[in-house]
């Protein structure tokens, strides 16, 4: 049987090399393995998968803060992404900076110490920087979406992907998730979990289906 590992670099070649998509790798990765992680990509094109330790109550208040709503807007993600791609020489302090946030996240996530509002925070500070990368990252009704949210009390967020539609994230505290919600009544929401297990067969059938 073939391992998640191999999985999601499959779906990275056939998306990057066979049919020629100006794609990431991340998204590959968790449909892949699931879980909460750290994913650490090389320049050779590999990379691993850390599963990040965080305490269940933890967990569980973080995903009690997240909302998650579909903007309306659709977008073809390769041709941001390849903007992207063309900007990274002249943006390499944003992805820094980015990339540092990874590891901030995981200390606040994994200290009783710190107030997990610090992930809202860092949100918004890497949607600031992600909305420079290129000029299609984001548009005036998108921002307009963000700022409603924010207005009402939203800590943070940043669209999922390459941007430019599909869905966004807000961390929002509990007093503040009714006046979110309402202001952003218009956009379909959808709940936020985590899926534990990743990819998997749901029918494995070697000599066909239609020999069922």
């Amino acid at each position: 049987m073939i391992d998640k590992k191999r999985l999601a670099g499959e779906a990275i070649r056939i998306e990057q090399d066979v049919i020629k998509e100006h794609v990431g790798s991340q998204d590959q990765v968790w449909a892949a393995f699931g879980g909460l992680n750290r994913i650490n990509f090389f320049k050779n094109g590999d990379f691993d998968v850390e599963p990040a330790i965080i305490a269940p109550a933890r967990r569980e208040e973080l995903l009690g803060k997240l909302q998650l709503y579909f903007t309306g807007f659709s977008r073809f993600a390769s041709e941001i992404a390849k903007k992207q791609i063309a900007n990274v020489d002249r943006r390499g302090k944003h992805l820094t900076a980015m990339m540092g946030m990874v590891d901030e996240a995981l200390k606040v996530l994994q200290s009783n110490g710190r107030p997990i509002r610090e992930i809202g925070e860092l949100l918004h500070e890497s949607w600031r920087l992600k909305r420079e990368l290129a000029d299609d990252v984001t548009t005036p009704e998108i921002d307009d979406i963000y700022q409603s949210a924010r207005d009402a009390g939203a800590v943070g967020g940043k669209l999922l992907g390459a941007g430019g539609g599909g869905f966004m994230i807000l961390f929002v505290e509990p007093e503040k998730q009714r006046a979110v919600a309402e202001r952003l009544r218009k956009l379909v929401r959808v709940n936020v979990g985590v899926d534990d297990v990743g990819s998997k067969i749901v029918v494995y059938e070697p000599a066909g289906l239609e020999n069922r």
